[in-house]
């Protein structure tokens, strides 16, 4: 097998894009997922409830990002000096905001009070203890540094949703992107769908991974990434065929074992 792209998302929960290249740190890819929108009490805003946030495009600029989208013009962000606590899925970080300026162009964005904030040392944040050792830490990310995906599963996948559709007497929808998963490493050859559930350990390039566990989904998946259009899949067909523990599957949370760099086409190898 092989890695076959790299996702690299500066904003949570915003689009990403395809690298060539990244370096793992323990806390996940160097830079991503470093910053969060929250709201006034320190909430998270995701595009769960605002799609429009994956038009929001952030590009590393130096030690600051640069945002652009389609209400405003582009801005550049340094994060200010003033700290504040966030709660990040049920556990308190500090984080550092980013201003006045990017407040305003995130609140005029999704159309509510936003602040941007950065996570300016990652190491804050442990990892869930039920699947992670105690020195394990995450970033910005929903629960642990990295997600995996595989070519073979979105293509198994996309024929349960055609069947399902004909089944339903639907129209055949376009193949679904792997971008509606957020992936942060996606690998090409997988001998089966879905091989990676059983997955353990393995090592990409330089860097060696524990799969900590599988990645359930949310209604994040079914928010079509170039239009932000929502629609039942693929989350009605995971529910026919990947439900259980009342949740639907697809994907695996990796955590490293040491760092190094990745590169789009490294062997990947299960240990």
């Amino acid at each position: 097998m092989r890695l076959g792209s790299i996702f690299f998302y500066p904003i949570k929960s915003t689009s990403g894009h395809e690298v060539a290249e990244a370096e793992v740190q323990p806390w996940g890819l160097a830079g991503d997922r470093r910053y969060l929108v929250v709201d006034e009490r320190g909430e998270p805003i995701t595009a769960r409830e605002h799609p429009i946030m994956l038009a929001c495009v952030a590009l590393a600029d130096g030690a600051a990002i640069k945002l652009t989208g389609p209400h405003a013009d582009p801005l550049r962000v340094v994060p200010t000096s003033r700290r504040f606590t966030a709660n990040v899925w049920g556990t308190p970080v500090e984080v550092t905001d980013c201003g006045d300026d990017a407040a305003a162009w995130m609140a005029a964005l999704i159309g509510r009070p936003a602040r941007l904030a950065w996570l300016d040392d990652p190491t804050r944040r442990p990892v869930d203890p039920a699947y992670g050792l105690p020195g394990d830490r995450v970033s910005l990310a929903d629960g642990y540094p990295l997600l995996l995906t595989t070519t073979a599963s979105l293509a198994r996948l996309g024929d349960w949703v055609a069947e399902t559709a004909a089944e339903l007497g639907e129209e055949i929808p376009r193949p679904l992107d792997m971008r509606r998963f957020r992936p942060s490493v996606v690998v090409e050859g997988a001998d089966e769908a879905f091989a990676e559930d059983g997955w353990r350990r393995l090592r990409i390039g330089e860097a060696e991974f524990r799969a900590a566990k599988g990645c359930d989904r949310c209604v994040l998946t079914t928010v079509d990434p170039d239009t932000y259009a929502k629609g039942k899949e693929p989350i009605r067909t995971l529910s026919r065929h990947r439900r259980w523990d009342g949740k639907v599957w697809f994907g695996v949370n990796l955590i490293p074992d040491g760092t190094g760099v990745i590169r789009r086409g490294d062997p990947v190898t299960v240990l």
